[in-house]
């Protein structure tokens, strides 16, 4: 990270727009603190990136509050075709607003910087491909390494997104200070991926993610699941009264150990439900949700169809399909940062 970040700073002055990219999450945790050693400028645009991941009411107060700051920015899914479009057209008027140029033979570059697994790769990919299709340019399409685990990206590469003017984008590898001594905002950064599980233990980072989930009212969405439950055990008996082969048909179309399955989320969701909605004791004491969070580890076991043989290795199994579900997505939206009060 030492030699990528000499190697990013010599770079920024050089561009003409630095696009910082940050997690929709972690609006605040995920800032690139390298940037402090520049003077803010009209050149940096902060991309709150993940949108589709993040709670969208507390995203709009970020937004404002980023305004209120002077700061330029802009919320993206780098897998929404139409929403890549958008921020297309965005980053086109703040070059020419950048260059004050009106004519289109002129070349511009945007830096993309960012913490680890923010999504700069992807946002460069689909920039780079709907860019290119737009622009009806023929050729080979160029890809940057685009991995779920934090480092993949190693080096600066440059694609381009845009002609008349010919616009391109430099995609460079993800950096962190050396030193987080905020616990809280490290805890934030491991959940949502930017450090690797192994630094902080898959069963931590889970029970974390369950302690944020039983507090908030996410969980509520999925009350209609557990009325449902019920109509379904009815089904299931009428079900057993059909032949073999059509009940055989039916159970080889799912696949019990493969936690992605729309019906294992499902349960899933209900006993998260149900186990948070049952709970006699207060969320508030540390010890009470210590044991709520040790209740559905036990219950998860058996909505991720996970073996029963006992040791850690159990807890750990059901902890990786758990933190895979909320970091797609399906366990809810969820913006873990709270926008300063004094300033909104």
């Amino acid at each position: 990270m030492a030699a990528a970040s000499r190697a990013v700073s010599e770079r920024i002055p050089l561009v003409d727009l630095v696009l910082e990219v940050r997690d929709a999450r972690i609006p605040l945790s995920s800032e690139y603190d390298q940037l402090r050693n520049f003077p803010s400028s009209s050149k940096r645009i902060i991309v709150l990136n993940k949108m589709d991941l993040a709670n969208r009411l507390e995203i709009k107060e970020w937004m404002r509050y980023f305004e209120q700051q002077n700061c330029i920015s802009f919320g993206v899914n780098s897998h929404n075709k139409d929403n890549i479009k958008e921020c297309l057209k965005f980053l086109q008027a703040q070059v020419k607003g950048v260059k004050k140029i009106d004519h289109s033979s002129y070349t511009a570059t945007i830096m993309l910087v960012g913490i680890p697994n923010v999504g700069k790769s992807a946002l460069a990919n689909s920039l780079h491909q709907i860019g290119r299709i737009s622009a009806a340019e023929k050729g080979k399409l160029k890809h940057a390494t685009v991995s779920p685990i934090p480092g993949e990206t190693r080096d600066i590469s440059s694609l381009k997104i845009g002609s008349h003017p010919n616009v391109y984008v430099l995609d460079t590898p993800g950096i962190l200070p050396p030193d987080i001594l905020d616990v809280v905002v490290c805890s934030k950064l491991a959940l949502t991926g930017a450090i690797k599980d192994c630094l902080v233990g898959e069963k931590e980072l889970a029970q974390y993610f369950l302690s944020i989930l039983n507090r908030s009212d996410e969980y509520k969405k999925w009350e209609k699941l557990s009325a449902e439950e019920n109509e379904i055990s009815t089904i299931d008996q009428r079900v057993g009264c059909l032949g073999s082969s059509e009940l055989d048909s039916r159970q080889k179309r799912q696949y019990p150990t493969d936690h992605t399955q729309d019906f294992v989320v499902r349960e899933v969701r209900r006993v998260l439900f149900e186990t948070i909605s049952s709970f006699p004791g207060s969320l508030e004491k540390e010890k009470d949700l210590s044991r709520l969070i040790e209740t559905q580890f036990t219950a998860l076991r058996e909505a991720f169809r996970v073996a029963s043989e006992s040791g850690e290795d159990v807890e750990n199994k059901v902890a990786a399909k758990l933190l895979n579900l909320y970091r797609t997505g399906r366990l809810g939206h969820y913006t873990l940062d709270s926008v300063p009060r004094n300033i909104q």
